[in-house]
């Protein structure tokens, strides 16, 4: 929801200090960990390390090419799902809208409204 250019250009800013403030931090944590010397610091190189953005960009698209199958069972035209259900992000008036689209074609059984004379 957040695309004014003011929340833009606060989000561009916060991303440049956690670039800035990343080095700073990490020492922070090491000597931390220094201090209570009941962790190994080869552990810590693992966890805490500065990656650069362009070994994540990579391993990103690396990793695109396996997909998790956890709605390979849902109709892509009425987003249900096999028991029925829509997927979570879906508001209730878009919910709404879909149901009666799809019931729109089931009701042309029914008898006209009027007078049963």
């Amino acid at each position: 929801m957040a695309k004014s250019i003011r929340s833009k250009w606060k989000r561009k800013m916060r991303a440049e200090k956690r670039k800035k403030n990343a080095p700073k931090e990490l020492a922070r944590l090491q000597s931390i960990l220094k201090i209570n010397g009941d962790v190994q610091m080869d552990e810590v190189k693992e966890i805490a390390t500065v990656v650069p953005a362009e070994k994540v960009k990579e391993k990103k698209t690396q990793d695109e090419g396996s997909k998790m199958d956890m709605d390979t069972k849902r109709n892509q035209k009425t987003l249900l799902d096999q028991h029925g259900q829509y997927p979570v992000w879906m508001n209730p008036r878009q919910r709404k809208k879909l149901k009666r689209k799809r019931v729109k074609g089931k009701n042309k059984s029914k008898v006209p409204k009027g007078l049963a004379w």
